[in-house]
């Protein structure tokens, strides 16, 4: 179970000055579980919200946020090509929302996170937006990289290494079970299987022996 800090930190944020909020984590730390959770928590309380997520990322099926636990919801979809401004101003004229929630934010280009904070700014709407943090590669997810930028809230979603550790990393192995260390950041829908480390053993796994200065 994650830590208090970060179950909900939605419920409220209609009582306060608009922020975009990036709740981050690696794999399988249980992200799209607080997005539900915490959508849930304001449509108790009768309010709308609106729920979004990649349209690339077809694993619960299309235009559908599910979560590992077995609970899941229907959304609306974004592609890199969209304006996100247009697409959360055309929802607003439609009616009242207190709170927008966006699910596989990794997968955001830079100029739709800077459009998502031009609607916070300008059209007063709390944004909370989920995702990972960094690639198989230990690299930045470019959507990731904007919203650690711009966003005025951060709050990561933990979860453990097997060594019991916190996980920071994520280790893409391939349909042998040999760690990948190449090839596209985006690839949903093969056989691999991803897997979320610490630092130490996520370096074991991809067999990174080319920074003496780090302890092996």
């Amino acid at each position: 179970m994650p830590p208090a800090s970060c179950i909900d930190h939605s419920v409220d944020a209609h009582n306060h000055m608009a922020k975009l909020y990036f709740n981050y984590s690696t794999m399988n730390a249980g992200k799209s579980t607080l997005l539900l959770q915490a959508a849930y928590n304001y449509r108790e309380r009768g309010m709308q919200t609106y729920l979004l997520t990649a349209q690339m990322d077809t694993r619960a099926g299309q235009g559908k946020i599910a979560s590992r636990i077995g609970i899941e919801e229907k959304a609306d979809t974004f592609n890199p090509h969209e304006d996100m401004f247009q697409k959360v101003k055309k929802q607003l004229d439609q009616g009242p929302v207190a709170c927008i929630f966006i699910d596989e934010a990794q997968f955001l280009t830079k100029d739709q996170v800077w459009a998502l904070a031009r609607a916070v700014d300008n059209l007063d709407i709390p944004i909370m937006c989920y995702g990972l943090r960094v690639d198989f590669m230990g690299e930045l997810f470019p959507g990731s990289a904007a919203l650690l930028a711009l966003a005025d809230e951060m709050r990561e979603v933990r979860t453990i290494c097997h060594c019991g550790k916190k996980a920071t990393m994520v280790v893409r192995f391939d349909s042998n079970g040999k760690a990948v260390t190449a090839g596209d950041q985006v690839q949903i829908g093969g056989n691999e299987t991803y897997l979320s480390l610490c630092r130490k053993h996520y370096r074991a796994a991809v067999e990174d022996h080319s920074h003496p200065e780090l302890p092996i």
